[in-house]
C-alpha cells in the first residue's frame, strides 16, 4: 500500500462521511418530527428507524463508491439513489395509509417500535433494490 492509496482512502472516506451527513440532514427535513430530539427523549421507534435509514444510505454509498471510477460519479449516484429512496418511501407510506390505515410517521413518533422497524425496513429494502441496479 503506497501513499496514493492511503490518501485516496482518506479522501473517499471523508467525502463519503460528509455526503452521508448531508443526506441524513436532508432526510430529517422530510420527517414530521425532529429525529434527534426523539432519539434524545428515548424514543426507540425513531431511533430504530434512524439507524436503519443510516444503514441503508451507508450501503448505497458503499456500493456507489465500489462501482464508481471517480469520486464525483459516486456522489452523483448516491444523491440520485437518495432521491429515488425518498420517492419509494413516500409511495410506500401513502399505500400503507390508503390500503391498511397504517401511518408509519405517526406510529413511529408515538414510540411504536414495530412502526419504526417497518419504516426502517422500507429503507433497507429500497437500498437493496437500488444497489442491485448499480
Amino acid at each position: 500500500m503506497n501513499l496514493d492509496v492511503i490518501l485516496g482512502i482518506l479522501v473517499w472516506t471523508g467525502v463519503g462521511a460528509l455526503l452521508l451527513f448531508v443526506l441524513m440532514f436532508v432526510d430529517s427535513l422530510f420527517t414530521k418530527y425532529k429525529d434527534l430530539e426523539e432519539v434524545k427523549a428515548g424514543n426507540m421507534a425513531v431511533t430504530t428507524r434512524l439507524i436503519m435509514k443510516l444503514l441503508a444510505q451507508g450501503y448505497i454509498l458503499s456500493v456507489s463508491i465500489g462501482t464508481s471510477a471517480h469520486l464525483v460519479e459516486a456522489i452523483v449516484v448516491s444523491v440520485v439513489s437518495f432521491v429515488i429512496l425518498l420517492i419509494l418511501e413516500a409511495l410506500a407510506e401513502w399505500m400503507l395509509k390508503l390500503l391498511g390505515s397504517i401511518d408509519l410517521d405517526k406510529g413511529t413518533k408515538e414510540g411504536r417500535t414495530g412502526y419504526g422497524l417497518f419504516a426502517g425496513t422500507l429503507h433497507i429494502v429500497g437500498a437493496l433494490i437500488i444497489t442491485a441496479c448499480l
